[in-house]
């Protein structure tokens, strides 16, 4: 099915969050990515099945478990990974893409292009999980001091888990609470390259966030900037330094502007193309 023209009674001027969201399936398109992460669409995406061998999708009412296929093959060698590790079956996937990709109802600003997922930091012991389950227990977080330190409940197969999940080629970079950056660059005494692609952000300690570079050949899929050069280690310190001992407040910064709601028209056009008809 080609793309063409939005489907009939396809308004490109609704809040695109309101459109997407509603989508209950993949769209009848060749597997894209369009636009960036924080702005864009998927077509053709496949659906992770909510368990595995090695793995369980969460949080199933939210229909979100739907990612670019480079994205659920990635998911899938990780959780191979994950269950050779001490203590470890596997993992626990949180949010990936709705089934179109797109603006969410709640919560992220990113995960639109079925290359960005979530993965919780709840070591996997369990693979027999109800649909009730799922919804009920949490992951759990991993911080002490707002994100300064790492807590007691870090350990080595955490560090082993990261490395492996930024070790991959097809990783762009992988988001977590500074703490947990400046823990690991402490700790690896070996190879420090995969390093780099850990990038200090809030939140991001009851899970990791993954994102994936675009698959190669895909037109109008748009990469974020490689992280600088470096393994990011002193980037990650003056995280933790401004958290321990925050810089006094801007007098004369803006005010930040509210944001406005994205519209389908501020997409890119194949993502008013994949939606269906209303």
């Amino acid at each position: 099915m080609a793309f063409g023209a939005p489907a009939a009674g396809v308004d490109i001027q609704a809040v695109a969050k309101n459109v997407f969201g509603a989508e209950k399936h993949a769209s009848p398109h060749p597997s894209a990515s369009f636009g960036s992460y924080a702005k864009g669409c998927v077509s053709g995406a496949e659906q992770l099945p909510e368990t595995g061998p090695t793995w369980q999708a969460m949080r199933l009412s939210r229909n979100r478990n739907w990612g670019h296929p480079v994205m659920i093959d990635y998911l899938k060698d990780l959780s191979q990974k994950a269950a050779r590790l001490q203590g470890w079956n596997g993992i626990y996937v949180g949010d990936i893409s709705q089934p179109r990709g797109g603006p969410m109802l709640t919560g992220h600003a990113s995960h639109q292009m079925g290359l960005d997922a979530d993965i919780w930091m709840l070591p996997t012991t369990r693979l027999n999980l109800s649909a009730a389950e799922r919804e009920s227990i949490s992951s759990i977080s991993l911080r002490r001091s707002a994100g300064a330190y790492t807590n007691d409940s870090w350990t080595p197969q955490h560090h082993e888990l990261l490395k492996a999940a930024a070790s991959d080629p097809r990783v762009a970079r992988i988001f977590v609470f500074p703490g947990a950056k400046v823990k690991m660059c402490n700790d690896e005494k070996g190879d420090r390259s995969w390093l780099r692609k850990i990038r200090p952000w809030y939140g991001h300690h009851y899970h990791f966030h993954v994102r994936l570079t675009c698959p190669a050949g895909v037109a109008g899929c748009v990469n974020q900037d490689p992280p600088p050069a470096g393994d990011g280690c002193d980037d990650a310190q003056a995280w933790v330094n401004n958290i321990l001992n925050p810089p006094p407040p801007d007098p004369n910064a803006p005010k930040p502007k509210p944001k406005r709601e994205i519209r389908i028209a501020d997409l890119p056009g194949q993502c008013a193309a994949i939606l269906s008809p209303r």
